[in-house]
């Protein structure tokens, strides 16, 4: 169900602020997007992901943050299901610039409507997760657009920021890198 709100009442703002139900809300262009809390299969790609790519990123300089604001303005700000960025980029609202991030699709999301966004602020990479099929889309900047990267021959997709080999095979997603792989 989409909802549009010309003016949101301050009360309801303040309640949803005051029970928690705000954390996921973004801000486009000055306009509140209300996003409902993931499901099950949702947050369990999500942290799985986390905890075996983790350390990989922080062995390459970066942190990796869950649901973290990724902000252009005050105004104008999403809220990626993981963000992996520079610790000079981390600010006290959230983050103010990424090297990657991932969204894990969920029905009717705006996933694919970020896009551009993510371009426009400099992220180098965007992974998008679909966890019921384990399976994902790669892509990469490219004079400030973030465009698909085509898989290899193996329909594998190397994330260069991260230094990772996803693809997959047999109903799970395989994730290598250095020294280490597993299955999501």
């Amino acid at each position: 169900m989409r909802v549009l709100m010309l003016d949101a009442p301050q009360a309801m703002l303040d309640e949803r602020r005051r029970l928690g139900h705000d954390v996921r809300d973004e801000m486009w262009d000055g306009v509140l997007h209300m996003v409902p809390p993931p499901g099950g299969a949702h947050q369990h790609f999500g942290a799985t992901f986390l905890m075996l790519v983790g350390p990989v990123a922080l062995a390459r300089g970066l942190r990796a943050q869950y649901e973290t604001g990724l902000f252009r303005t005050a105004t104008d700000y999403r809220v990626p299901d993981l963000v992996f960025f520079r610790p000079e980029h981390f600010s006290e609202r959230g983050v103010e610039g990424a090297d990657l991030v991932l969204e894990i699709r969920s029905e009717d999301d705006e996933t694919y409507d970020k896009i551009d966004f993510y371009g426009r602020v400099g992220v180098r990479e965007m992974i998008v997760a679909h966890p019921h099929e384990r399976r994902v889309e790669l892509f990469r900047a490219l004079g400030g657009r973030l465009v698909p990267v085509q898989p290899g021959a193996e329909g594998e997709l190397t994330s260069e920021v991260l230094g990772i080999v996803l693809r997959t095979v047999d109903g799970k997603l395989e994730i290598s890198w250095s020294g280490g792989s597993a299955t999501v």
